[in-house]
This record gives C-alpha cells, sequence and structure tokens, in this order.
C-alpha cells in the first residue's frame, strides 16, 4: 500500500499473492519480450520465463550498461527456455562481452544517454526494427523510474498488496515532478482482484 517493491533489506519474494503472480506469467505471455535492469538480475536471478499459466515465453532483455552482470545468473544459463538480449553500452569485442560467447545471449550494443546508461528510446527503436512490438517492463526501481521520466510507457499495471512495509524500496523514484499540475496522469481501464491483492490496469495520459 505504500508503494514499496521490497523491504529495506531488499527482500521482495512474494509481497503480492500467488493469484497475482499468475496474473504476471499471463502478462508475459501477451508480450513480445520482457524487460527488466541488471540490479533485478543480481538481486532476484529470475527466470523471466511463462511458468504459471500456458503460453510462449517473451525475449528476455536485461539492461546492463556496463556489461556486469556475471554469466552464471540464471536467466543466461537457461537459454533454451527463452531467447535472451542483454542490452548494453560496451561493444561487443569488449573483455566483459567474451564471457558470453557461446552461451547463446546476444549483445547488442546501444547507444549512451546523457548518463551513460542504455539510451532506452533507441533500445525500443532496435527492438521495433525485430518486430517486437509489446515489451512488458517489470523492473527494477531505476527501469521502471526512467521509462516514466522519459514517457516511455503506454499502459501500467500496478499490484497493490494489502501490506504496510514502511521504509524499503519504492517502486519510483525521483520524477524531478516539483508541482502537482506536473504529476504523471493514468487513465483507469480495469480495477481487478487477485486474491487479496488489488490490480489496476490504466494507460498513461
Amino acid at each position: 500500500l505504500d508503494g514499496r517493491i521490497a523491504t529495506a533489506s531488499g527482500q521482495s519474494q512474494w509481497i503480492s499473492s500467488g493469484s497475482s503472480l499468475k496474473f504476471a506469467h499471463q502478462l508475459r505471455a501477451e508480450h513480445d519480450a520482457i524487460l527488466v535492469g541488471c540490479k533485478t538480475v543480481i538481486k532476484d536471478d529470475p527466470e523471466l520465463t511463462v511458468r504459471r499459466v500456458c503460453g510462449r515465453n517473451p525475449l528476455r532483455v536485461i539492461v546492463d550498461s556496463h556489461l556486469k552482470l556475471s554469466s552464471q545468473s540464471k536467466v543466461f544459463r537457461e537459454t533454451a527456455l527463452a531467447s535472451t538480449l542483454i542490452a548494453t553500452t560496451v561493444k561487443k569485442d569488449h573483455v566483459n562481452a567474451k564471457k558470453f560467447i557461446g552461451s547463446g545471449v546476444e549483445i547488442m550494443t546501444v547507444r549512451r544517454d546523457k548518463n551513460g546508461h542504455v539510451d532506452l528510446k533507441k533500445l525500443f527503436t532496435l527492438l521495433a526494427k525485430r518486430n517486437i512490438s509489446s515489451v512488458l517492463v517489470e523492473g527494477g526501481s531505476h527501469i521502471i523510474t526512467s521509462i516514466l521520466r522519459q514517457n516511455l510507457a503506454q499502459r501500467m499495471v500496478v499490484v497493490i498488496a494489502p501490506k504496510i512495509i514502511g521504509k524499503g524500496i519504492e517502486a519510483v523514484g525521483d520524477l524531478d515532478i516539483s508541482r502537482l499540475e506536473s504529476a504523471k496522469k493514468i487513465r483507469v481501464q480495469k480495477v481487478l482482484r487477485r486474491g487479496d491483492d488489488i490490480i489496476i490496469d490504466s494507460r498513461l495520459l
């Protein structure tokens, strides 16, 4: 309820209910690609596949600007389950890229933004050229914040668990908004209930 996606210690599994997790896997099955940041891979070691429902596995896109991830992460070990792409700012011949050679993981070099990170807008353009028409952004906080700050999202699905964590990791960071009239606005399309959780399916205006 207080907008946290993890406790102060980083624990996040599982805030939402099993029914909500099933809903999240359904969303994965409906999209061409799923995108997360490298911190999510480091902290949660996810598979990023469709497991709780029947459906196809989306392309797994990991944003790792400086290519510091371990090749032993679960998402890289199980490449037979789904195609995996790392979006980074370093070139394919970089020393950090060599550890992924022969693993079935694709390295995509994307131009830097003004902060030296992967330019997300350019990344989406490159994915679109591959006929990737829908991308599910699961997190974490840094990626979500960047997507919202740059107005790159069309749809927002929020799962609200009936829990109060207090101090912890916030879902959305600083958007440089100081006045209420500048707040990001949404149009609610559906309000669902899964288990004890409330799900708000909305469109960004």
